[in-house]
């Protein structure tokens, strides 16, 4: 990495280099996989190790490439890996490169048990309910999955408006892993100053669930030094379609600290840890803030690691005081 401004220091050493949108994927038999956005944005990757800090040097297999044209053609973007049904499944965002903002949500399957080894087949694009009218008929991506109360979820971020469109978070049920079964719900749009820098932005929802409560990070304005990370809650029993039942913090829980090195935190996930206690934020972020050109086709964009802390009335606690190097 050849850049003038970048400084080492004890909060941002990287856990995985030039691996953005990181998620990783703790099965139940203790194995991690781990993918990301690669900074060519042209194929998905998948690594597994028995233990987080093997991910690290992990071999790293792609295990599906862009078409050559039309749909799914152009930034193949932050794929997440999730077991559901007893099949794999990866969700991620692609564009077309007659139209490369044009990004919508598609999911792979797994065609058998071994996500690393085994090939996967194309579900298509993800499949809005009957019904439903508004649904991924614009800029859609960083869709990610949880379930609560016997019930499946699916959030993602789509745009909407015209002129400046603004990026939102949507929430629905699901009624299989490639199809949703309510309309859309609005969770959150950009509301502060802090959510409307250079773009007016909310995405990369990630879901924490602690102490019974739901908490969802998710990251806001454009993709430099401005990016960061935000926070809502909701109770564990409460409605999570209803979005009067969520409460979003007024600041961000994560963002740049020129002091400690790291710009730009955001797009993050939650794995628990080896103990199978600790929860950990696996999130990216750059080293320095001086960017040629789009942020978005800096390729510096880092995995890194910090262990949750939680306060007294159970609320997550994001430091990089609690940074951890995965070696």
């Amino acid at each position: 990495m050849n850049n003038s401004n970048y400084r080492s220091t004890l909060y941002n050493k990287p856990f995985i280099e030039q691996r953005a949108d990181p998620y990783i994927c703790r099965h139940e038999d203790g194995t991690y996989y781990f993918t990301a956005s690669v900074p060519d944005y042209d194929r998905i990757i998948l690594r597994s190790a028995r233990t987080l800090a093997g991910l690290k040097e992990a071999e790293e297999v792609t295990v599906w490439r862009r078409h050559e044209s039309g749909e799914q053609s152009v930034h193949i973007w932050a794929p997440e890996i999730h077991y559901l049904d007893g099949r794999w499944y990866i969700y991620y965002a692609a564009g077309d490169k007659d139209d490369v903002w044009e990004i919508r949500p598609y999911v792979l399957r797994c065609t058998g048990e071994d996500p690393v080894k085994d090939p996967w087949e194309e579900m298509g694009m993800m499949q809005a309910a009957d019904g439903d009218k508004f649904s991924f008929h614009d800029f859609s991506l960083d869709a990610t999955v949880f379930e609560n109360g016997g019930e499946r979820y699916y959030i993602w971020a789509e745009k909407t408006g015209v002129g400046k469109k603004v990026s939102n978070l949507y929430i629905a049920r699901m009624e299989s892993p490639v199809k949703l079964s309510t309309d859309q719900v609005l969770l959150t749009t950009p509301d502060y100053d802090w959510e409307r820098i250079d773009f007016w932005v909310n995405e990369g929802p990630a879901i924490l669930k602690h102490d019974g409560r739901i908490f969802m990070t998710f990251s806001a304005s454009a993709t430099g030094a401005c990016y960061c990370m935000g926070l809502m809650y909701i109770e564990k029993d409460a409605d999570v379609l209803d979005p009067h039942a969520w409460t979003k913090l007024r600041y961000p829980v994560l963002q740049t600290d020129e002091g400690k090195g790291v710009y730009g935190p955001g797009h993050n996930c939650f794995v628990k840890a080896e103990d199978g206690e600790t929860d950990l934020c696996i999130y990216h972020a750059r080293q320095y803030d001086e960017i040629t050109g789009d942020p978005l086709y800096d390729p510096n964009r880092h995995a890194m690691a910090m262990k949750v802390a939680y306060d007294d009335r159970g609320f997550p606690i994001f430091s990089y005081e609690n940074n951890i190097e995965l070696y």
